[in-house]
């Protein structure tokens, strides 16, 4: 269990709460007294997904998204080619003109 005083609660709230996120508890110290504890709203093994996903992480078998799934694009067909239009020529097109 991690401690911290309430100066360090005030100046490093976001990384104490990214340490409880994944699980851990922090108690919260005032002169070396215990006055608070942060710890998750739901423990791992309660049948939130998100535990699991947090021990999934925390082992290094998963990593989260940064950004949201793109699920709609994933499903759409491809877009079909221009008649007489080659993907060599677009290609080539493209570098010519250096992007």
């Amino acid at each position: 269990m991690k401690k911290a005083s309430i100066t360090q609660t005030k100046n490093q709230l976001s990384a104490l709460l990214d340490r409880v996120r994944h699980g851990e508890t922090v108690l919260i110290m005032d002169r070396g007294r215990p006055v608070a504890r942060l710890e998750p709203a739901l423990r791992e093994g309660e049948g939130n997904e998100t535990g699991r996903l947090a021990r999934l992480e925390r082992a290094g078998i998963l990593r989260r998204a940064v950004s949201p799934a793109r699920s709609r694009l994933l499903l759409e067909p491809p877009p079909k080619p221009k008649k007489g239009a080659s993907i060599l020529q677009a290609l080539l097109a493209e570098r010519e003109q250096g992007r």
